[in-house]
C-alpha cells in the first residue's frame, strides 16, 4: 500500500498542500453535483404582459411633495372617422349666408337664392328641394347635398281652413288657379279635413298636392 502511495506521489509529483488543495475541490465539484441532481434548476420563461393605454407615474415637484399624474398612449383613429368628424353638417332652416358661402361652388349669390327660397317656402322639408333654387348646378348640389340637413318638422305649416288669399298664393308649390279654386271650396263646403279631400274634388292637383303637404295643417 505504501508502495503504491509513493509511486502515485512520485508518478504526479504532487506535494502535501497540492493533495490537501485537490482534495478540497474533488469535494466541491462533488457537493455541487448532488445539489444539480436533486435540486434541478427550472428554466427561466417570460411572460408577454400587454401594453396598457393608461400609464400612472409619480411625479415629484419642487416642493418636495410628490403628486400622481395619469398620462394616457395616443389613441389610433379611423382615417374615415376622423375625417368625417370634422364635417360640420348645416341645417337649412337654421344656417345663414356666410355658412352656405363656405360650401363647395356656393358664392354670395347661389346663398342669398338659397335663403329666400327658404322664406318662401316657410323652410326646408328635404335637401332635395335645393335643386328647385334658381341657378343651383346638379354638380354643386351633389357636392353639398351630403353636408346639409332638413327636418320637415321645422317647416311652417299653412292653416287651410283660415288661410287668407295671400298666404296662400305667397306659397311657390300652389298654382295661380289653386288659391281660388280652394277658398271657394273652402266657402261653399265648410271646414277641409284633409288633402285626400282636396284632391278628390280637384281642388288642388296630385304634382302640387306631393310638393305641399308639409306645408299644410287642417286643425
Amino acid at each position: 500500500m505504501n508502495a503504491f502511495r509513493d509511486f502515485f506521489r512520485d508518478w504526479f509529483g504532487y506535494s502535501r498542500r497540492e493533495r490537501r488543495s485537490t482534495f478540497i475541490l474533488l469535494n466541491i465539484i462533488v457537493v455541487i453535483t448532488g445539489i444539480r441532481y436533486f435540486f434541478p434548476l427550472h428554466d427561466l420563461s417570460f411572460i408577454e404582459l400587454p401594453v396598457s393605454q393608461e400609464w400612472i407615474t409619480t411625479d415629484t415637484s419642487r416642493d418636495g411633495g410628490s403628486r400622481d399624474r395619469t398620462s394616457y398612449a395616443p389613441s389610433v383613429q379611423d382615417p374615415v372617422r376622423r375625417s368625417a368628424a370634422r364635417i360640420r353638417i348645416l341645417d337649412l332652416n337654421a344656417c345663414d349666408s356666410a355658412s352656405l358661402e363656405a360650401l363647395p361652388g356656393i358664392g354670395p349669390v347661389l346663398s342669398a337664392r338659397i335663403i329666400k327660397y327658404r322664406r318662401l317656402l316657410g323652410g326646408y322639408a328635404s335637401v332635395d328641394q335645393l335643386r328647385e333654387v334658381y341657378g343651383l348646378p346638379e354638380e354643386t348640389f351633389g357636392l353639398i347635398s351630403g353636408r346639409l340637413s332638413a327636418d320637415s318638422l321645422d317647416v311652417k305649416r299653412i292653416r287651410v281652413n283660415s288661410a287668407t288669399f295671400g298666404d296662400l298664393i305667397r306659397h311657390p308649390y300652389f298654382r295661380k288657379e289653386e288659391v281660388p279654386a280652394l277658398l271657394k271650396y273652402r266657402e261653399l263646403n265648410g271646414r277641409i279635413d284633409g288633402l285626400e279631400e282636396l284632391l278628390t274634388n280637384r281642388v288642388i292637383s296630385v304634382e302640387t298636392a306631393g310638393k305641399i303637404v308639409p306645408y299644410l295643417a287642417f286643425d
